[in-house]
């Protein structure tokens, strides 16, 4: 079984729920400081989704690069280095949007954590609910034991 599907969900439900920040921020933003406020939190939210989708699409590349092997080294120098990315991302961002007199910092900001916040909740969540087995089944472990030494074979089998 792949992470794949679970990984697309994450993507899709992820996608309609910065739809729905993207648009209760814009009209919060809008009543906070008019345009500005509207351009703020479709910022805050934009940001969201590109970290949201950087940290998929490197799980994703990770996977067929390490072959499915969740523990190799290429699979987590991929994600670890995705998320440096989107740190350096996210600190460039901060640093260009810092004094811009087009942005509303309270709502981009506010909308930035609700979408951060909503979207680890979506992770949880689609995780939780997955079917994505994490061991594998007797028959694989019994073959290993058929050729392991005679004390672990007599163990297994209740001798």
């Amino acid at each position: 079984m792949s992470a794949v599907p679970i990984l697309k969900r994450i993507l899709t439900i992820g996608g309609i729920l910065a739809l729905a920040i993207a648009v209760v921020g814009s009209i919060v933003g809008y009543f906070v400081a008019g345009g500005i406020g509207i351009a703020s939190a479709l910022i805050g939210t934009a940001m969201a989704v590109v970290f949201l989708g950087i940290t998929s699409v490197s799980i994703l590349i990770a996977t067929r690069v390490a072959k499915g092997e969740f523990l190799s080294i290429a699979f987590f120098g991929i994600v670890m280095g995705a998320w440096l990315v989107k740190f350096i991302l996210f600190l460039v961002l901060i640093v260009l949007l810092r004094n811009q007199p087009w942005i509303q910092p309270i709502v981009l900001l506010l909308s930035l954590i609700v979408a951060v916040i909503g979207t680890l909740v979506v992770d949880v969540v689609v995780i939780a609910r997955s079917r994505l087995p994490y061991v594998s089944d007797l028959e694989a472990s019994r073959s290993v034991v058929s050729g392991a030494p005679a004390a672990i074979k007599d163990a297994d089998q209740g001798k």
